[in-house]
């Protein structure tokens, strides 16, 4: 074990000396403090999205629910790539073209304060009570897991917990809190390269462990013993069902990667538009990589203990304390901590960042200096750490499965943001008030569908929350709709263009955007019924032909893309930027 945590401490030290030297004397104004001088390349947005992203949560609960039940979960990390198209082609040009630093300040500019108040306030809550403690608990309880640290420290599992939770905490939000977005997503970058490496290292050694020596044995083995635990298609007993992909998913993840500030800030501090076209299309092609990191291993972990582990999420740390080499085990360690601390400072920062610019320059002091904005974002960041260092292990008492009630509890704000942010650039009449009228809806029919009617009222609606939150989506769409036919604007509203960076995209961002959507088809494919979930071989009849036509399909959309679609593509975004509108 001190083998271990000299190891953990020496890459974790070579990582806050690198941030250290490359962000020495960068953040003497507020862009370089919060959005990194808007000066960020493609691979460190890249580095930064995944490892905010991939934490804790997802290694211990994504392998949880695959340990559990199948692959259908996946859907959470590879439809992802939907969104990323989406904010790279639609929302970043927007976004950068006017120059925002954060959400509710572009919210602010399309309906008004008051709308931006209630989403500032939708975010901190969400952040505060939900997001940040379940990043550092499920941080903390891989940690206490995978290097039994009760044992090591002789005290309780809750003992260790606060002790965990505390020292994580401490660190993470020291590149928050005294680097800026530049240190976090320097880190990110480092951490991220880690987390890959390590990431597909394990299952190559669960395969080796499953098939007793012999890795392409052990692969055999999981494609031909119970192949329906490699199944996507999610059924309607399943957490995931295949249909919630088209209804209420593909919103809560437009909200994670296209709305929420503690995500979308490293895309506003793209030193190009292109540069950060770059980086978000890149990382949707790294969330394909997911299911054969996160999820692999639950069911290697099967296999193995079969179902004996006493809780799901389980069946990650178990792999890992039994089968990583010791010599890898610092490394891990320190990666493991890199996505508690990468997820964590991000929230931080993005909470600080909102705190200064949403409410103390708009509701406390209008006139507040550089200095002063990066002094209070320093004393607020410091406090909500505090927060959350004590809120973090009361979800030691919370139910297994913490990968789904996470979910659930996100559809307070997720849904509302997204649907507000859709209709606000699509539209040009919609009041602020139908936006506001949407949000208080939301809040309240999501309770009452979820909690309030099974615990007031004693029934229940049998349908996925995801759904329920698909519903919700079309509803606040409909408000907003509504109030718009009832109580239009005078005049259309008009979007200032106002860049402070190159707005020309990036040559390749139609074409790429092709093959991210063909490897998001192959990856359901691969994981199906006529893939490796075929229940007589390895793989069904169909599996190559529905491969060799995919491949032939891609090809044709990517010459067409990059003949035709591009071009337009390009012209249309300059376009925009000799108006000055968008």
């Amino acid at each position: 074990m001190t083998y271990t945590i000299i190891t953990c401490i020496l890459f974790m030290a070579f990582v806050a000396w690198y941030s250290y030297r490359r962000t020495r004397n960068t953040i003497s104004d507020s862009d370089g403090y919060f959005l990194a001088g808007r000066g960020l390349t493609g691979g460190f947005i890249a580095g930064s999205l995944v490892l905010t992203n991939l934490s804790a949560e997802q290694l211990v609960g994504l392998n949880g629910q695959s340990y559990n039940a199948n692959m259908s979960n996946m859907a959470w990390e590879v439809t992802a790539g939907i969104s990323v198209i989406i904010l790279a082609l639609v929302l970043l040009p927007r976004y950068i073209g006017g120059a925002f630093t954060t959400l509710p300040e572009f919210v602010n500019s399309r309906f008004d304060e008051g709308t931006r108040m209630m989403v500032t306030l939708l975010f901190m809550l969400g952040y505060t009570f939900v997001t940040i403690p379940s990043v550092l608990y499920s941080g903390a309880i891989a940690v206490l897991q995978l290097f039994d640290v009760p044992a090591l420290l002789g005290m309780s599992l809750e003992q260790s917990m606060w002790i965990v939770i505390w020292v994580v905490g401490i660190i993470g939000a020291a590149y928050a809190i005294f680097g800026g977005l530049k240190a976090v997503a320097i880190s990110d970058t480092l951490n991220g390269v880690g987390l890959l490496v390590i990431g597909l290292l394990i299952p190559l050694i669960g395969f080796h462990a499953l098939g007793d020596g012999n890795m392409l044995a052990g692969m055999k083995t999981i494609a031909t013993e119970e192949p329906e635990k490699l199944n996507a298609i999610g059924s309607s007993e399943d957490s995931v069902p295949f249909g919630t992909i088209f209804t209420g998913m593909i919103f809560a993840n437009l909200f994670y990667w296209g709305t929420n500030q503690y995500v979308i800030q490293r895309t506003l501090g793209a030193k190009s538009l292109a540069e950060g076209q770059k980086g978000t299309l890149f990382t949707g092609f790294l969330k394909i990589l997911v299911p054969f990191m996160m999820m692999i291993p639950g069911i290697i972990a099967y296999h193995l203990y079969g179902d004996g582990l006493e809780t799901m999420d389980l069946a990650y740390p178990a792999l890992i304390s039994e089968l990583l080499p010791p010599i890898l085990s610092g490394f891990f360690l320190a990666v493991l901590l890199g996505a508690v601390f990468s997820s964590f400072n991000s929230l931080l920062n993005s909470a600080a960042t909102m705190f200064v610019y949403d409410l103390y320059k708009v509701k406390i002091k209008k006139d507040a200096s550089d200095r002063e904005m990066i002094r209070v974002s320093k004393w607020f960041g410091t406090l909500l750490a505090l927060v959350s260092f004590f809120i973090a292990p009361l979800l030691l008492r919370a139910p297994d499965g913490l990968w789904n009630i996470i979910r659930e509890f996100t559809g307070f704000f997720n849904i509302p943001v997204i649907a507000i942010i859709l209709v606000g650039i699509f539209s040009k009449y919609i009041p602020p008030i139908g936006a506001k009228i949407a949000i208080v809806v939301h809040v309240v029919l999501y309770y009452m569908l979820i909690w309030g009617f099974p615990m007031f009222f004693g029934f229940s609606f049998d349908i996925s929350f995801i759904h329920i939150q698909g519903i919700l989506f079309a509803l606040a769409v409909l408000i907003m709709m509504i109030s718009g036919f009832i109580r239009p604007l005078d005049a259309p509203h008009q979007f200032t263009h106002d860049p402070k960076v190159d707005m020309l995209p990036w040559k390749f961002a139609v074409p790429v955007t092709v093959l991210l959507m063909g490897a998001m088809v192959f990856c359901y494919i691969l994981f199906s019924p006529i893939g490796l979930s075929y229940a007589d071989g390895i793989v069904s009849g169909w599996f190559w032909p529905a491969t060799i036509a995919l491949m032939l399909l891609i090809l044709l959309l990517w010459i067409i893309s990059y003949r035709s679609w591009n071009g337009k593509y390009s012209t249309l975004l300059q376009e925009m930027h000799k108006e000055k509108k968008l």
